[in-house]
């Protein structure tokens, strides 16, 4: 199984930690970076354990979600698509979930 962050991730995973940093705390910024790295390798060796999410979008078709270790609040949005696991998303559970995922796009991964 190959990994695919879409930038989409990367940038939910740049602004929490640009937060925490913010906040005066980058111990927790790092952990929380780390925490989303463990958690990423975790869904790649059980990839069909997230929980399925149905949301409308016909991109996300088949999304699942998996909580961020030690964040609880956080969870990962990913996709698989072939032998490609897609991270779209991470988001924390008080932004307004299904708005966002239902503008997401979905680029097709760069990967040969």
């Amino acid at each position: 199984m190959r990994l695919f962050v879409l930038p989409s991730a990367d940038a939910d995973i740049l602004r929490q930690f640009s937060w925490y940093a913010e906040q005066g705390l980058p111990d927790i910024a790092r952990r929380f970076r780390s925490s989303v790295e463990l958690s990423i390798k975790l869904v790649l060796s059980r990839p069909n354990a997230g929980a399925p999410k149905h949301v409308h979008n016909p991109a996300l078709r088949d999304l699942r979600v998996w909580p961020v270790k030690g964040f609880d609040q956080f969870r990962i949005y990913y996709l698989l698509r072939n032998d490609v696991l897609m991270v779209v998303r991470i988001l924390h559970g008080m932004r307004d979930i299904g708005t966002i995922l239902e503008r997401q796009t979905v680029d097709k991964p760069d990967i040969d």
